[in-house]
């Protein structure tokens, strides 16, 4: 099957290359011709662990093909994925001007009947609305049908998702597109759910909105654990051993972030509201979250009167592990908040650095590795749990840092073990353990 993917981002790129794996002929298609000229040799645009391998593979077996030019990329398709970013409006919708100029593009281009999916996260009717748009623009005779393809993939676990995902979700109003893509996915292996469009476009939204509420419920449940002596990590276990509720969002921290949740999750709210629909639960579970990210800073509060001149370490600034995505990270929020109180601040990722300076300029100091980040700080901040920094040995705390207080936003470390150490350790829904040095001082 001849195959186009518009826009090489996360979902794009990580499509494109696993569709060609399974035998298909793939053209990505992209507006950056730097980007593409490098995705050409082979070099991968994101930090997505096992994709460079899989698409120098391909390109190798000339399956995988990249393109700026439209035409090329679009006439002779049988099926053309649009994956193009929805980026978030200022009241909280879609901006949907990527996949429409993408379907106007489509409209133009080709000249033989083509399957469009949307792979995008839409609004509901969005799929609809894409239809009539390529209808109006389209050439005479030509048959062009539009399905919806929602994506379910993790950042960081992404190739992994598409090849054992839960689920493939398929919404058409036309029974021969479905089956089509229905073909295309099977030798992933995973289970199809067919659906009309409306339907698979309201399960994306769904399963994101479900899985935000999940987090910041723990996490609510995790603030209370601290006031009436409870411990999250014993109530988190207990909780998930339930069938109905399950283990999975269940880890206590300092809030969602990343590409998805923040975005739809609003997205969301906004296609309730536009139904004129009061969704005053997943407006509850923003508010927690957007509380929830500034967990650490004030807890730090409680502690010192003031951050004013201290020397602070920021371990992990992507939203999570195995990514660089920096977006709506915690972090962040963190960081500012710190450079607000005059804090002297020192960061450091495995992988996310270069996107940082993007966003933080020369506004804190960029350590070399995670020890080199701790030495001499006063204070450091737990904020990714990338196994690099779960893996710090305690004792290395308490040599490299001038005064080891630890303000742990991911619970990476037993309590018990910190009770061995001269350390001062803050953690979320556990009790505090503070020593007997830092008592005296205050």
């Amino acid at each position: 099957m001849k195959i186009t993917v518009a826009g090489t981002g996360y979902v794009g790129l990580v499509t494109g290359v696993c569709l060609a794996e399974i035998g298909n002929k793939v053209t990505c298609y992209d507006i950056d011709e730097q980007k593409v000229q490098k995705m050409r040799q082979g070099i991968v645009p994101i930090y997505e662990p096992g994709l460079e391998e899989l698409m120098k593979k391909n390109i190798a077996e000339e399956r995988l093909f990249f393109t700026t030019d439209a035409k090329t990329a679009y006439e002779s398709a049988d099926v053309i994925y649009i994956a193009v970013g929805t980026p978030e409006n200022e009241d909280g919708s879609a901006n949907l001007t990527y996949v429409e100029e993408a379907a106007l593009a489509i409209s133009h281009y080709v000249k033989k009947d083509t399957i469009v999916v949307i792979k995008s996260t839409v609004p509901v009717g969005t799929n609809d609305r894409i239809q009539a748009l390529i209808n109006e623009h389209k050439l005479p005779g030509i048959e062009i049908t539009v399905v919806s393809n929602p994506e379910f993939l993790r950042e960081g676990s992404a190739v992994y998702d598409m090849f054992h995902g839960d689920r493939i979700v398929i919404g058409a109003n036309d029974e021969r597109a479905a089956s089509i893509i229905a073909e295309i996915n099977k030798p992933f292996g995973i289970p199809i759910i067919q659906t009309d469009i409306r339907s698979a476009e309201m399960i994306k939204y769904a399963a994101n909105a479900f899985l935000a509420t999940k987090i910041s419920f723990i996490n609510e449940i995790a603030n209370i654990c601290e006031k009436v002596g409870a411990n999250i990590d014993d109530v988190a276990y207990g909780i998930g051993q339930d069938k109905r509720i399950g283990p999975h969002f269940l880890k206590a921290g300092i809030g969602y972030g990343g590409s998805c949740f923040p975005k739809d999750t609003k997205a969301l709210m906004q296609i309730a509201g536009n139904v004129h629909y009061q969704f005053d639960l997943l407006e509850s579970v923003i508010k927690v979250n957007n509380k929830q990210q500034l967990l650490l800073y004030t807890k730090a509060k409680e502690i010192f009167s003031s951050l004013r001149g201290k020397r602070v370490a920021v371990l992990g600034l992507a939203f999570k592990p195995n990514t660089d995505d920096i977006r709506e990270a915690a972090s962040l929020v963190l960081i500012q908040k710190l450079l607000n109180e005059q804090a002297e601040v020192t960061v450091y990722d495995p992988v996310a650095m270069e996107n940082a300076k993007s966003v933080l300029g020369d506004s804190v100091r960029y350590a070399r590795s995670a020890i080199s980040a701790l030495a001499g700080q006063e204070v450091v901040f737990i904020v990714t749990e990338w196994d690099e920094i779960k893996d710090i040995p305690l004792s290395t705390y308490v040599d490299e840092m001038k005064e080891p207080i630890i303000f742990d936003g991911r619970n990476c470390y037993d309590l018990k073990e910190v009770e061995k150490y001269p350390i001062t350790y803050i953690s979320v829904g556990r009790r505090n353990i503070i020593h007997a040095s830092l008592v005296e001082k205050r």
